[in-house]
């Protein structure tokens, strides 16, 4: 099974990379796939790839599902 994430951007770097946090994590993923992501947007993230933006109200919706289900959103 394969599970995608929704990931807020925090900074913008060099070379279509972004570092994200998830749930107080930090990473530097891929944006490569993504266009037009500024820092606050949220994403999907998958396998160190962001898939597409997402919406904030969206994200936040699903963050609290994966909360709920009591899985860490990491």
């Amino acid at each position: 099974m394969c599970l995608a994430i929704p990931v807020q951007v925090v900074a913008l770097l060099p070379g279509d990379v972004a570092t994200v946090d998830m749930g107080g994590v930090r990473k530097d993923i891929s944006l490569a796939l993504v266009e037009d992501v500024a820092v606050g947007d949220y994403v999907i993230l998958h396998v160190g790839y962001a898939l597409q933006k997402l919406d904030r109200d969206e994200a936040q919706k699903t963050l609290e599902a994966i909360a709920a289900a009591g899985a860490p959103p990491t």
